[in-house]
């Protein structure tokens, strides 16, 4: 059986971690987000496919059948997607630092971004602790959901949002990587495709809830804070890596 569900998504090859004070460095543009119920479809559809092959035979047959042609036709693992789920996000800033301004100062868009990392690292880690679905390697059974594509997706929108009034491409060219995140997830062994699906409708998700909600949380909780300073770190635990964000205002 062929798979017949097919996740659109988008890459940048910049990877940037620079810390810097707030500034006026956006284009002349609106700095708020509305709700739209239509943004919903796509995350909804992708948190919906891998939901509903938690327990539908016909997508597990699916996960298998992928799972076996990776085993039988891949020997060695490539794990760029290791870097690669962060470079989306880490990518407005590169930017910013050449200066292609995006749609918020830095001070606007790190909130963003914190919020959404929240809520997306949120329900990942909530789902995984609470799931029981073995990854295809065997490694461990909390493969649902990809929180590296996750990561990817949450970046690849928040690219898209801060660049799609400079130009499209920044932002598809965000979702060809997370794209690409989410295939190396299977590539390496380590994901099924419904894994992936839902990891890439909850990274989306995250990013959207994070601008809707970011003019409350900026009147509201932030309104005495004028001034932010940041810091992207890498980690290394031994076991895991990834990037640490440290915030202070």
């Amino acid at each position: 059986m062929k798979p017949t569900f097919f996740i659109v998504i988008f890459l940048l090859i910049s990877y940037t971690s620079r810390s810097q004070n707030t500034q006026n460095d956006s284009v002349p543009s609106s700095n708020t987000t509305t709700f739209k119920p239509k943004a919903l479809i796509i995350p909804t559809l992708l948190i919906g496919y891998g939901v509903v092959g938690l327990e539908s035979h016909t997508l597990k047959l699916v996960n298998s059948e992928i799972s076996e042609e990776v085993k039988e036709h891949i020997d060695d693992k490539f794990t760029i997607d290791d870097i690669s789920q962060y470079t989306p996000f880490a990518s407005v800033y590169a930017l910013n630092a050449l200066g292609i301004n995006g749609k918020h100062n830095f001070k606007d868009r790190t909130i963003i971004l914190g919020t959404a990392y929240l809520i997306m690292g949120g329900t990942v880690n909530v789902l995984k602790h609470t799931g029981t679905v073995v990854r295809p390697d065997g490694s461990s059974n909390n493969s649902f959901p990809s929180g590296h594509t996750a990561t990817a997706f949450m970046g690849a929108e928040f690219l898209m949002q801060e660049y799609k009034d400079t130009s499209i491409w920044y932002g598809i060219t965000g979702y060809v990587i997370a794209t690409g995140t989410g295939l190396f997830r299977v590539y390496n062994d380590r994901h099924w495709l419904t894994d992936v699906a839902a990891g890439a409708g909850i990274g989306i998700l995250s990013t959207k809830i994070a601008y809707w909600t970011h003019p409350f949380i900026k009147k509201h909780l932030l309104k005495d804070k004028e001034t932010l300073n940041a810091m992207v770190m890498p980690f290394y635990n031994g076991h895991e890596s990834g990037l640490g964000v440290i915030v202070s205002f």
